[in-house]
């Protein structure tokens, strides 16, 4: 049961993720997320088969304390911004923004309200996953959140270098996340925001 209940948490939270990014550019005059149907909360058009099946079910299988998954990336266009960079960088804080307002959101009513076993242990890991989303995409690593952030604050003449690690970034954080380097920052930051909201 509590297997599922994570399951659920996690499908969840990674698609509502994913729907702040595409509502935040369909704000800002984007519509491309709504023509491809991705401002659903349906699972259906965002359920990627690496993210939301493979890794989550590989976690699982080899007892991984986290749970991590991802759902399809929301596709945008940065063409219909009057301020590309600034809007970049509103989409890519969409997602982790989601996260935490969503953790914060079920540890209130945790704290607030009697709930009964399954219920509450469900908030639990809504609380506890949103957390880890949020802290793990804010990482400036192309092609997580992070580094559309960053692109915000960067000089034009950079942005085109930095995102050309994209193509390398999921080895960049695979070695990062072998070598301990990121859960040297990500543990201590999550371990925070959890003792702050449960």
């Amino acid at each position: 049961m509590e297997l599922i209940i994570r399951i659920v948490a996690l499908v969840f939270s990674v698609i509502l993720h994913e729907v702040a990014h595409g509502y935040v550019a369909y704000r800002l005059g984007d519509p491309t997320a709504r023509n491809a149907n991705r401002l659903t909360l349906n699972p259906l058009p965002h359920i990627d088969l690496m993210g939301s099946v493979l890794l989550p079910l590989f976690l699982i299988l080899m007892k991984s304390p986290v749970l991590l998954g991802w759902a399809k990336p929301v596709p945008f266009n940065p063409g219909y911004f009057r301020d590309t960079k600034k809007g970049v960088m509103l989409v890519g804080l969409a997602g982790p923004v989601s996260n935490l307002i969503l953790a914060a959101a079920a540890a209130v009513i945790l704290r607030i309200f009697p709930l009964g076993e399954i219920f509450g242990l469900f908030l639990a890991h809504v609380c506890i996953i949103n957390v880890i989303l949020a802290v793990f995409n804010l990482i400036p690593i192309p092609p997580l959140d992070g580094s559309r952030v960053v692109i915000g604050f960067l000089p034009d003449d950079m942005v085109r270098p930095y995102l050309s690690l994209e193509r390398y970034g999921f080895l960049i954080i695979f070695g990062l996340l072998y070598l301990g380097v990121l859960d040297a920052v990500l543990i201590p930051a999550a371990t925070v925001l959890l003792r702050l909201l449960l």
